[in-house]
């Protein structure tokens, strides 16, 4: 047993007994099967509750049609979702969870609609929210009068399905956030004006879902310690707000995280990318726990059970959210009662396959464990119906899980890395700024390799006689790839040096830099930040619309900030043409007009990645089972690598 005293110390609410005080939050996971939670959707908490959760909130359910968008919303306001709430209830409650849902409206906070055309969102006001570019219309009483009775018979719903609690949503600039807000709720009538007047609207919600509930039920609020954004309430504003509403005696606690999904500066702090600080949020929660007498949880990169430990110790919090610390590791509580805090696989907050799949309209994963999201097909691994000997090729992410994999099924594996280390592009993205983190991916992998007692062979190269001559009985070749180069003669006299020579402090950078970032992703953003602090000229010119086009928008959002603060200069729609001793060429890629750097010391260019096939190829008439997977197979990223390395070590 660790000693974690307050991390496993049970939590009392209104008769109810939390088993520790770790913390699933209210999350979309796009597991919903026309409105309801779906059998995947139930597989995915039941996890997380086998694996240890003390108290797990199903994410956010609409309590009225007017809060419907793109992004699917459990309905709360059809009996439709009673059954499958009962079943997550069940599966959950049955592994020694608690179980509470979230009732919530978005209010203006919402782009477009299921068919793709552009809402008639409520707000309190007609005031435009500066990221979805929404000018909401003023929300009429008669709907204002429904949307709390879809807040009553929401949590009836939930009190049917046999849930133990409710959560009411006021935070991250959503409707009841909006509500509170002297900047958005510009109302003369009784639902606005003063403080009290602000107060209205959630504290009748908040009642509402209280007689929904019945006295046996929990209830609880989430808010915003500080939405951080420029119109958004702030840290003194929400001390005032929490410490009038859980004086009403109604609430039995609650749950601060931070940010708001009003602008993109505080959306960032909804799921807070790997840049902030490991509990960061927790102040804000001391300091509404200084001014009520609810227990309060807090929410925002609590990703070891250390760090949760030292929160509670300090009585800044009651309960801490893991929410993403689960993802990555859904046994992590269990890990960490057993004292097994080295096994635990800590979340490194990429928010790639998290809260960017949630995002892209697909079901949330993990980069590390893609098994997440996935517990239907990878719950349960199953065992080699006959021991073979397997060779992976190439220690990178993907090489090592599926070399994992497959040990952990039973077979006789063996990895073989050319180099002196395991990690393969792992070790370049941690050395970007702010990336650091992002090296938990190859920690969390070669603690996994040590426990499975498989052989590593490094400084062996693999070629094909040698495969030939070892004769496995399947082979997984996870060979990587290395960087495209810039045509040379398009480039003559110029000095043109790649990102990873630069990564690995190889190349002697001029004062004046033009990045020719192609990939669009983390590594241009990362070159740009790293050469302006070492004090170079920067411009960043990316083949795409925007600098970190194609990484999620949380870490890009973040990053673009840092970058306009170092003075560095962004030109998008460039396509890298050539250079010479003193200028880079490039081209606008709508207009065809020729984009000329002048003075240019030198070129760093990010122009993707070749697969290194020639293993492959060369074994392409060998008579034995081959796994191509990650890089070597399409140049992508971590993501793909991994997942292929799960597919591959289950395939063989």
């Amino acid at each position: 047993m660790t000693d974690l005293p307050h991390l496993f110390a049970p939590l009392h609410l209104r008769g109810h007994v939390i088993r520790n005080r770790i913390l699933s939050t209210g999350h979309m996971t796009v597991m919903l099967q026309d409105g309801v939670p779906s059998d995947r959707m139930v597989a995915y908490h039941a996890a997380r509750a086998k694996g240890g959760a003390g108290l797990i909130i199903i994410e956010a359910a609409r309590v009225h049609p007017s809060g419907e968008s793109s992004r699917p919303g459990i309905r709360a306001y059809s009996d439709d979702c009673i059954p499958a709430y009962a079943r997550l209830a069940g599966a959950v409650q049955g592994h020694g969870a608690k179980i509470f849902g979230q009732l919530t409206h978005p209010g203006r906070e919402m782009g477009v609609g299921a068919d793709g055309t552009r809402l008639a969102p409520f707000a309190p006001s007609s005031v435009p929210n500066e990221r979805f570019h929404v000018m909401p219309r003023a929300m009429p009483v008669d709907v204002i009068n429904e949307i709390i009775d879809g807040f009553r018979s929401g949590a009836a719903r939930m009190r049917q399905a046999g849930l133990d609690g409710v959560e009411v949503v006021a935070s991250h600039g959503y409707l009841l956030a909006q509500f509170l807000s002297p900047r958005v709720n510009l109302r003369r009538d009784e639902w606005g004006g003063d403080f009290e007047g602000r107060l209205r609207f959630v504290r009748a919600c908040i009642a509402a879902a209280r007689e929904g509930a019945g006295e046996d039920m929990i209830v609880g609020l989430r808010l915003s310690g500080d939405e951080k954004e420029a119109s958004g309430l702030d840290a003194g504003e929400v001390l005032q707000i929490a410490e009038a509403l859980s004086g009403d005696g109604v609430l039995d606690y609650l749950n601060v995280a931070a940010g708001s999904s009003a602008s993109l500066a505080g959306s960032t702090h909804i799921v807070p990318p790997m840049i902030y600080e490991a509990g960061y949020t927790a102040p804000l929660a001391a300091a509404i726990k200084a001014r009520v007498d609810l227990p309060v949880f807090v929410a925002g990169r609590i990703n070891q059970p250390q760090i949760a430990e030292g929160v509670l110790a300090s009585g800044q919090a009651d309960m801490c959210a893991m929410t993403r610390a689960m993802i990555s590791d859904p046994e992590m509580p269990n890990k960490a009662r057993a004292g097994r805090l080295d096994d635990i696989r800590a979340c490194i907050a990429c928010n790639q396959a998290c809260i960017g799949h949630m995002l892209s309209g697909v079901p949330i994963s993990c980069i590390q464990r893609p098994e997440t999201g996935r517990e239907l097909e990878y719950g349960t691994l199953p065992p080699a119906a006959e021991k073979r000997r397997v060779w992976v090729v190439g220690g990178g992410p993907g090489g090592m899980k599926a070399a994992i994999v497959a040990a952990q099924r039973g077979h006789d594996v063996t990895l073989f890395e050319a180099t002196g280390a395991l990690g393969g592009q792992v070790a370049l993205a941690q050395a970007l700024p702010g990336r650091a983190e992002f090296g938990g991916v190859t920690t969390n992998l070669l603690r996994e390799i040590a426990q499975t007692g498989l052989r590593v062979e490094l400084n062996t190269p693999m070629t094909p006689e040698q495969a030939q001559e070892g004769a496995p009985d399947a082979m997984i070749i996870a060979t990587g790839a290395r960087p495209h180069a810039a045509d040379p003669e398009a480039c003559e006299g110029a000095h043109i040096v790649d990102a990873w020579e630069v990564l690995e402090g190889r190349a002697n950078v001029g004062a004046r830099v033009a990045i020719a970032d192609w990939r669009c992703d983390w590594i241009g953003l990362g070159l740009a930040e790293r050469l302006a602090r070492d004090g170079c000229h920067v411009r960043l010119a990316v083949n795409g619309m925007m600098a970190g086009e194609a990484i999620q928008q949380y870490a890009r959002d973040t990053w673009l900030g840092v970058l306009h603060k170092l003075g560095v200069e962004i030109i998008p729609n460039a396509r890298f043409f050539g250079a010479d001793a003193d200028s880079a060429y490039f081209q606008h890629t709508l207009s065809d007009e020729a984009m000329i750097f002048e003075g240019v010391d030198t070129v760093v260019t990010s122009l993707g990645h070749v697969s290194q096939t020639g293993l492959a190829d060369r074994l392409a008439d060998w008579p034995g089972e081959i796994h191509m997977i990650g890089d070597c197979l399409s140049p992508r990223t971590v993501e793909e690598a991994i997942l292929e390395g799960l597919r591959a070590g289950v395939a063989v």
